[in-house]
């Protein structure tokens, strides 16, 4: 089991100021083992509710009040998102005074959670998007097998690549033909596996939707549809555009990306680093690698890329404080000042701009441009 103690000190800062806390991600990727190092963490009795278990269950929605009134500490309830008329009841039990309880709900994303959550729990809830393993857990010496296996922990972990993609295999299939139907979405398990793949082998482009629905033979909402059903279960990320008020015609439409590496290059039929290093994706699954990692360690709530139809981009802007940070993201170890970086520098009035590269040295490339090599991420970032 790997301890992820960024994570566990988190929620306990949060616990420690909200009566409520979600912890919100993918199924498998560690909520409930996360759950399991906070309680121990939090150093006071917990009791531990899980809504797929019958038991629990039964109790719970029989009579969720006697069950839940007089326990003192911490409870945790897991995958929530089976119980939304549990939220209610949970306002109700925050606002006593004193308080004799805090809770840790679980849940896989899900539009009744949030909405439910957000509804009742307003000003009471704090929740916290629980991610992949990151390079600060696994170290950079195991860049590579991050990188190739992806950030779930069980493929990670696991003794082999051929056991991590016999993993996310199941994982994908599981997903698509159960999890997404007990979550309340509904769409075809065969059309969204084809429209998975067909967004993997789409990673780090900007979304057409027109595109996508001719492909399809179906309508531009539908296939907005299934994107929205993938972001919404965290297994895609719709990067948002970035919009400066300045006389060039900017992109408006967001970029996409399957999240975990792991899973794209399920998709993508890649199963060894051999494979990866020669596949014509592989750009652009080291960027979206890249993205996730720099938004974890530098903690970025809102990370948006930017592109002129003239031609400049930049693969990732940030809002530091006061700060504008921009990223660019090369698979290379020669990385090299380029005429579209010179200009995000001037047309979004960047402080800095950091080009993350595949090479071992981190240095300066020009006033403002500074290289960070993937390996010295942590240190150098």
């Amino acid at each position: 089991m790997l301890e992820r103690d960024i994570h566990t000190k988190a929620m306990l800062k949060s616990l420690a100021t909200f009566e409520v806390v979600a912890i919100l991600g993918p199924r498998q990727i560690g909520k409930t083992t996360m759950a399991g190092q906070v309680a121990r963490a939090y150093g006071k009795r917990y009791h531990h509710f899980d809504l797929e278990n019958p038991t629990d269950a039964g109790r719970l929605i029989a009579d969720p009040h006697l069950v839940l009134r007089d326990l003192r500490g911490l409870v945790v309830i897991d995958e929530v998102q089976r119980a939304p008329e549990l939220f209610p009841l949970l306002r109700v039990l925050a606002d006593r005074r004193p308080r004799p309880a805090r809770f840790l709900v679980l849940g896989s994303a899900s539009p009744e959670l949030l909405r439910q959550g957000s509804e009742t729990l307003a000003g009471r809830i704090c929740y916290y998007e629980l991610p992949g393993i990151s390079l600060a857990e696994s170290g950079v010496k195991n860049l590579s097998r991050r990188w190739l296996r992806g950030g779930f922990p069980v493929p990670y972990l696991a003794r082999s690549h051929a056991q991590a993609f016999t993993w996310l295999k199941s994982f994908a299939r599981s997903f698509l033909e159960r999890d997404l139907a007990q979550l309340g979405f509904r769409a075809p398990a065969t059309a969204l596996r084809r429209f998975w793949a067909m967004l993997a082998h789409w990673q780090g482009q900007v979304w057409n939707a027109s595109e996508f629905a001719r492909s399809f033979g179906v309508s531009d909402t539908t296939v907005r549809h299934y994107l929205d059903i993938l972001t919404d279960t965290l297994v895609v990320r719709q990067l948002q555009p970035w919009r400066e008020n300045i006389a060039k015609r900017q992109v408006k439409l967001p970029k996409i990306y399957i999240r975990d590496t792991g899973l794209l290059h399920t998709l993508l039929g890649i199963d060894n680093l051999a494979t990866l290093d020669t596949h014509p994706k592989m750009g652009a699954s080291w960027e979206g690698l890249m993205l996730e990692q720099i938004k974890q360690h530098r903690g970025l709530d809102e990370v948006y890329f930017w592109a002129a139809h003239s031609g400049a981009e930049l693969d990732l802007f940030a809002l530091d404080g006061r700060r504008r940070i921009g990223f660019e993201i090369k698979r290379t170890t020669t990385p090299r000042v380029t005429k579209s970086m010179r200009h995000a520098l001037v047309d979004l009035g960047l402080h800095e701009l950091v080009v993350i590269h595949a090479g071992a040295e981190s240095y300066p490339l020009a006033k403002k441009i500074r290289a960070v090599a993937a390996t010295r991420l942590l240190e150098d970032l």
